[in-house]
């Protein structure tokens, strides 16, 4: 059977995790790049050697050479440092930016017609890095973050009212970051609203947790980042695009007009598929949400203006 091609652009905790989960899930071939000496090699032939256990048919390799990774349908890039206990997304700007512009030309070089998906934080600047550096369509280059948000937000929704995960459709938009932007009047427990379900001191205490639950993974780890869950929510987003579903789903894309925001990239609802970015389809936001989403978007801009990307 053939596969599609994907190349995974990091060969960390999220970049291993993420090609492991297309494997075993068999949505596509894999090849695992990083500029570590042996680091995807040994993480893909440990892989491998899974296969008969887990029986999945696509490959994984693992290489230092982008060559290698030439004609690649869709691209996730996750290289980057991750955070430490008491750093910021932002605190990483710097550094990760180096990084971004490293990879993106080499990326887009070996599969100009590649799909491109960012996880590296600050992921909301770090994808419109991404798109100056590599020229391509904006609808063709985009960020996870708002999967990764909204999932959190569904498991704490869940575990508060003690229901199953699958009757829990939890929003979260904004910036990927402690100015993101849970949508309590969009997210719904087996059919019912969730501002109509909880007090609401309660429900912005599920906000609150949400808005900081990244924060929360990195203080337990000490060492490190969360890696299962953002690994998942790429894989989630690599299935709607290969699989062109048409799946509407919180994305890191950019903006041009949309709520009152242009020329930038913050996670709302998009229609995913095999060509990127299908569509943009607004929410009905109240006021108060939709000043929230501007002022989430006012950080990002900020972040933007200060290393001289925009205009």
């Amino acid at each position: 059977m053939s596969y599609p091609k994907v190349t995974v652009v990091g060969a960390g905790q999220v970049g291993a995790t993420a090609a492991f989960l297309l494997a075993i899930r068999q949505v596509a071939d894999v090849v695992l790049v990083d500029v570590a000496e042996g680091l995807p090699q040994g993480k893909a032939l440990d892989m491998m050697h899974s296969r008969s256990v887990l029986q999945f048919g696509p490959r994984v390799s693992g290489t230092n050479d982008y060559a290698d990774t030439a004609g690649s349908d869709l691209v996730v890039v996750t290289a980057g440092l991750p955070r430490k206990p008491g750093m910021t997304r932002d605190d990483l700007l710097s550094a990760n930016a180096g990084i971004v512009r490293s990879v993106i030309p080499q990326v887009v070089s070996a599969s100009p017609d590649a799909i491109v998906i960012c996880v590296t934080n600050p992921l909301d600047i770090m994808t419109y890095l991404a798109l100056k550096e590599s020229g391509l369509p904006k609808e063709r280059i985009f960020g996870m973050g708002g999967v990764l948000d909204s999932a959190r937000f569904a498991y704490f929704i869940a575990k508060a009212l003690n229901v199953p995960i699958d009757s829990v459709e939890a929003l979260a938009c904004g910036a990927h970051g402690d100015a993101m932007v849970p949508l309590p009047r969009h997210s719904m427990v087996a059919g019912t609203v969730l501002a109509d379900t909880l007090p609401a001191d309660e429900v912005e205490a599920l906000v609150e947790r949400t808005v900081f639950g990244g924060a929360e993974v990195v203080a337990f780890l000490k060492t490190g980042s969360a890696f299962y869950a953002p690994a998942a929510s790429v894989v989630s987003m690599v299935e709607a695009v290969l699989g062109n579903t048409g799946a509407t789903v919180p994305s890191c894309v950019y903006l041009d007009g949309e709520y009152g925001v242009s020329d930038l990239y913050m996670s709302v609802p998009a229609t995913l598929g095999r060509d990127g970015v299908m569509a943009i389809p607004e929410l009905e936001l109240d006021d108060a949400d939709l000043r929230r989403m501007q002022a989430s978007a006012a950080t990002i801009a900020e972040a933007l203006d200060s290393m001289g990307l925009r205009g």
